[in-house]
């Protein structure tokens, strides 16, 4: 019996949450094996795009497009659709804001029998025109995949039917967290000894992490108490936030590290995590301190309350509050036992909730729906 066809559209193979979490899924349904998995891109660069390949022995598709209102929109778009058609693909999946508008000009245009979009973020990313060019190819969609319930909630706001948006929280491979090594990896990033390590994982492209507010908070904390920052992650706002750190004369306490390949065996020599974000969908990173057993000081933005147990695997404070981020770092570093008892209750919710095998059955089970539907 032929296995449905399923086409996956990535806009890149950057180190992002969302790149990693396509990814992901993409390398967990081809190990499940029960469908004909395909990948597309409109982007084919990042460090992601390696094992990508050898994932589709080499066949990934590019359509670069310059914007949506140039002509090479149309004609990636006709290109794709061509693809689509050729391939019988049976169902198209959009991973982001890029793809959703694309992937839904592609659906139109070559009469793939379901499309499924996804949403990762909250309200205030994107522009007023963009969310209403978005929310059409929502409304043109088979099925929705949400990161969080409080995505959906925003886009039932938005006036989209509820029974169209299915919650898929990102997953993780918790064994990679909980198994990593922590010895040498402070000598191989160049970061102190005997020092305890507070830790960022966060691209550095976008205002919206918020980056300065753990500055602030890092000030406050190393005024009393021996601790090392830790910013893995890179983009255009680096140079930027290395001076903020200079002129506050943090410098000394704060790393940035740039992109990291060996984010558990960082986590694993780690303290604590934390997330700064102003607006987030579902943080990736929330997951992935939790896995390796580590208390998180999260701001309270998007799907964060729904995996964080406020005082039990850590602390949500308000957004851009680096006072209270301040104060309960200072808390955990003066009760290690107390931080240890967290990080353990983090490790076993996400091996309960967030592990990757639960996340592909839930994603598999929509693909069957969707296309019993479409095929009755």
């Amino acid at each position: 019996m032929k296995k449905p066809r399923i086409l996956h559209l990535t806009g890149s193979f950057n180190q992002g949450g969302t790149e990693r979490q396509a990814y992901e899924t993409v390398s967990g349904l081809v190990a499940a094996g029960e469908f004909d998995v395909r990948l597309a891109t409109l982007n084919a660069e990042g460090p992601l795009l390696s094992a990508a390949n050898a994932l589709t022995e080499g066949q990934i598709h590019e359509f670069p497009i310059e914007s949506f209102f140039s002509r090479s929109f149309a004609h990636a778009a006709w290109k794709c659709a061509a693809l689509v058609r050729s391939e019988n693909a049976d169902l198209l999946h959009t991973h982001d804001f890029y793809t959703n508008v694309f992937g839904g000009a592609v659906a139109a245009l070559s009469g793939v029998a379901v499309h499924i979009a996804s949403k990762r973020e909250t309200f205030g990313l994107r522009s007023r025109q963009q969310e209403s060019i978005e929310n059409l190819c929502f409304r043109r969609s088979n099925a929705i995949i949400a990161n969080s319930l409080a995505v959906k909630e925003m886009l039932v706001d938005s006036g989209l039917a509820a029974e169209k948006i299915t919650v898929i929280y990102n997953s993780i491979d918790a064994a990679k967290f909980a198994n990593a090594d922590a010895n040498g990896i402070r000598h191989e990033l160049r970061l102190p000894e005997n020092v305890p390590l507070v830790t960022l994982v966060a691209n550095l492209r976008h205002e919206v992490k918020n980056v300065p507010m753990l500055l602030r908070a890092a000030k406050k904390v190393c005024l009393e108490n021996a601790a090392h920052f830790v910013i893995a992650g890179e983009g255009p706002l680096e140079t930027a936030l290395k001076e903020q750190a200079n002129e506050m004369g943090i410098d000394g306490n704060v790393s940035f590290i740039g992109r990291s390949m060996k984010v558990p065996e960082l986590l694993a020599a780690s303290f604590a995590g934390v997330l700064t974000s102003d607006a987030e969908g579902f943080s990736n990173s929330i997951i992935e301190y939790m896995a390796a057993g580590r208390p998180v000081v999260a701001t309270r933005v998007g799907g964060a309350a729904e995996v964080i147990a406020n005082g039990e695997t850590g602390f949500l404070i308000e957004a851009n509050d680096s006072e209270q981020m301040a104060d309960h770092l200072i808390s955990l570093l003066r009760d290690p036992a107390k931080a240890a008892a967290m990080g353990e209750n983090g490790r076993r919710l996400v091996q309960e909730r967030f592990a990757r095998p639960r996340q592909i059955e839930e994603l598999s089970g929509l693909y069957r729906l969707t296309l019993s539907e479409a095929f009755i």
